[in-house]
């Protein structure tokens, strides 16, 4: 009798890792077909943009030609995005993990947590009114004693809306995403590590340089790519800070553009040509978030042994 309840537990068992393989290999399946399905669509949709007469397309130089300084713009404000967020997202995580008190952690990486769920929409109006309107007196000062700069080249936007503002602004909506996943990561170092470098005489801050950084470095990479994903495809948040313009290589003029803002403010009364022009612009988009994941699994698969990634 007990044989064979416990042939038919292996029997109901077996079937069950059979169900299970056979539903997470079709979850799989279906993400690949659905990511097929989509860069069809874009191409499909995007040929006639493609071989159209240059003179049709916005600008009058072909596709190309238009499409080249809004990848331009939108690199620029994932830029800055990531030079402002990436130090101050890793000093947080590390002070959460390593030297504040549990409860204060604890509250501190909530708050951080909650950060992310915030819609984009209302970073983009908080930049639009708030920020924009406060930072110009500082772009002011950095025309007039930094104009030498080409990035600081004046004169300055009086409003504020610029692509240093719509970096800023992106900074903060990446700033939870890598402080969130970082802090995880100096969580997973092991406590041996950890504890056989203080016990050869480290400080604290040495012991951070020589077993957490090395270890989360694979994850800080992850984290740091997957924020510079979010820079690349906002849409609301830019489009509502920059006041869109010729590209220019001062941060602090008028001007620029990013591929999803442009999107966003011409669709709804783009038709015919157009409408292939915006989608093939997608596409561009979709290939360059591709390409940048792409590169961040290259990078976590080189080190992950002896790593958080894992």
């Amino acid at each position: 009798m007990t044989t064979t309840a416990q042939t038919s537990s292996r029997s109901a068992g077996r079937a069950g890792d059979k169900v299970f393989s056979a539903a997470t290999l079709a979850a799989g399946c279906l993400i690949l077909a659905v990511l097929f399905g989509v860069a069809l669509f874009l191409v499909v949709q995007a040929i006639p943009a493609f071989v159209a007469p240059p003179g049709e397309i916005q600008g009058g130089e072909g596709f190309f030609a238009y499409i080249w300084p809004i990848v331009i713009g939108t690199v620029i404000a994932a830029a800055i995005a990531l030079v402002i967020a990436t130090p101050i997202a890793i000093g947080v995580a590390l002070f959460i993990s390593h030297f504040a008190p549990r409860r204060l952690a604890s509250g501190l990486g909530y708050v951080i947590d909650l950060l992310a769920a915030i819609p984009s929409v209302v970073y983009g109006a908080w930049g639009a009114t708030f920020l924009a309107s406060e930072i110009s007196p500082a772009y002011t000062w950095l025309a007039a004693n930094m104009g030498w700069l080409p990035i600081f080249e004046g004169p300055a936007s009086a409003t504020g809306k610029t692509i240093l503002t719509a970096g800023i602004v992106l900074a903060v909506m990446v700033l939870p995403i890598i402080t969130s996943l970082s802090r995880e990561i100096f969580l997973q170092t092991p406590k041996l590590h950890e504890e056989a470098a203080l016990a050869l005489g480290a400080t604290r801050w040495e012991m951070i340089r020589m077993a957490v950084l090395p270890f989360g470095r694979p994850g800080i990479i992850s984290a740091i790519m997957l924020g510079l994903g979010r820079a690349l495809g906002e849409t609301m948040a830019v489009a509502l800070v920059l006041s869109s313009g010729a590209l220019t290589a001062s941060l602090i003029q008028s001007g620029n553009q990013t591929i999803a803002a442009e999107i966003a403010l011409n669709f709804p009364e783009a038709s015919g040509l157009k409408v292939s022009t915006l989608i093939a612009a997608g596409l561009v988009l979709f290939v360059i978030t591709l390409g940048v994941n792409m590169i961040a699994r290259w990078i976590i698969t080189r080190h992950k042994e002896f790593s958080g990634a894992n």
